[in-house]
């Protein structure tokens, strides 16, 4: 009943993954608001998610045995309800804590 809430929705989606895709990280293919970032083991997504909290952003570790050992990731997912400032921020931290762990190039 609210088409522009459908659309930010999926701006807002498209502008995170493609961020996340430009900082160097690997998201999957999802093709929905929930994107995984691939960390690979279980202690770094862990790590990757206590760092960000820590940096104010909530972000759940995905870990064995509800994927593979070696597929463990974080799963992010966007709302219609974040704003730009918010994304940037998460979009920040993602990028500091990323390089922190060797997950991106910096």
């Amino acid at each position: 009943d609210e088409p522009e809430l459908f659309e930010r929705l999926w701006s807002n989606t498209r502008r995170f993954k493609a961020e996340l895709a430009r900082l160097g990280f690997d998201i999957g293919h999802s093709e929905t608001p929930i994107t995984p970032v691939m960390t690979g083991d279980s202690a770094t997504a862990q790590r990757f998610s206590d760092r960000l909290f820590e940096e104010g952003v909530f972000a759940q570790p995905i870990v064995f045995p509800t994927v593979a050992l070696d597929k463990a990731r974080i799963r992010t997912i966007v709302t219609a309800a974040h704003t730009d400032e918010q994304l940037d921020l998460a979009l920040a931290a993602f990028d500091r804590v990323g390089r922190e762990l060797g997950l991106t190039a910096g």
